[in-house]
């Protein structure tokens, strides 16, 4: 493992040029990988470990997730299988279930996590707040985690462009000494691009944090702020929905993530970059308590309990649905679906 230097500090961090696929191959060619639950993260993961070679076999309930997994070549009573039956045939389970789910199939798993087995995570949340969530793992089993920094459907698409997603690993439990390697092994099976160390508890706040800060939550407030004050003082919904959203997302956070923030900074016009030096320490000093509320929030475990109340609701999807229709109904959204139609590429 390679220590390498971030802003100056060091962390530790694993290549694939260390860890060949080969390799990766070598440690799991006995263990049979079963992949429980096909939603987000299990089609992506399960295809790449496929693709590459390891023994997969994907648990699922039946419905149009499980009819998903036959269209993408998974065959029933070979490769797919109900999600008791893949447990028990796994020696390494990858626990791939939302966290509500994850509640409530626990005590189907648990019964299969015998002696010398690896339970496998790709977030920290069931483990970090197990005094919530009951998920509590026996003390003979291997507990471990491969959190890739991206959607399920980011870690297929990359995979297939020949380039992988960063993933976080970390080991919560070493019961059979060789946790670390299965964890690592199982990271490169899935395409990391390359793995950095973390733990179960630091990847879950962190996870959560930026969900609801940059990643999402901030990012929509902030979208919404500055259109709804361009609208407000007469300028249309093509201009306020360019100036905020379209120039942002396709010409330069591509940019930004090629190059950096330095980088657009040195190369934007003289007057854009004297108002954004000028501007970003006023927005910094006002988000910043935000983000420091939303950090204390997250790891109190007061938004885990939120996410498990909201989640347990018998009307949490019809709630959800209608949360989601009024974002997707917003001016400013109905008026990104104009513009991304009037896109070039689109026409």
């Amino acid at each position: 493992m390679a220590k390498m230097n971030f802003g100056g500090t060091e962390e530790t961090v694993i290549v694939r040029e260390e860890f060949p696929l080969e390799k990766a191959k070598e440690v799991l060619k006995d263990e049979t990988i079963a992949v429980i639950g096909y939603g987000v993260q299990g089609p992506g993961q399960g295809l790449n470990l496929r693709d590459n070679g390891f023994n997969v076999i994907v648990g699922q309930r039946p419905g149009k997730t499980y009819d998903k997994a036959v269209a993408d070549g998974w065959v029933p009573g070979e490769t797919l299988f109900g999600i008791e039956e893949a447990a028990e045939k796994g020696t390494i389970i990858l626990c791939l279930l939302s966290d509500a789910a994850v509640i409530s199939v626990w005590p189907l798993l648990k019964k299969h996590l015998t002696a010398g087995k690896a339970l496998y995570f790709s977030h920290g949340f069931a483990i970090t707040w197990s005094d919530r969530t009951g998920c509590v793992p026996p003390k003979d089993i291997d507990v471990i985690m491969v959190a890739p920094k991206g959607s399920g459907a980011s870690v297929r698409s990359m995979f297939l462009e020949g380039r992988g997603i960063n993933a976080s690993f970390a080991v919560e439990q070493d019961a059979t000494g060789r946790a670390l390697e299965r964890t690592l092994a199982l990271g490169i099976g899935i395409g990391s691009g390359y793995l950095f160390e973390t733990t179960f508890q630091r990847e879950a706040v962190s996870d959560l944090t930026g969900e609801r800060g940059s990643l999402m939550g901030a990012i929509q407030g902030l979208f919404l702020a500055q259109y709804e004050v361009l609208r407000e003082n007469g300028h249309t919904p093509s201009e306020a929905f360019n100036e905020t959203v379209e120039e942002l997302t396709q010409s330069l956070m591509p940019l930004v993530s090629q190059k950096g923030m330095d980088w657009m900074y040195a190369n934007c016009s003289t007057t854009a970059q004297r108002g954004a030096l000028d501007w970003m320490t006023p927005f910094h000093d006002a988000i910043k308590p935000v983000v420091e509320q939303l950090y204390a929030s997250v790891k109190s475990g007061k938004e885990a309990q939120k996410s498990i109340d909201s989640n347990s609701k018998p009307d949490y999807r019809e709630h959800l649905n209608e949360e989601l229709r009024q974002l997707r109904e917003s001016e400013m959204w109905q008026t990104g679906a104009t513009v991304r139609k009037l896109r070039p590429e689109n026409n």
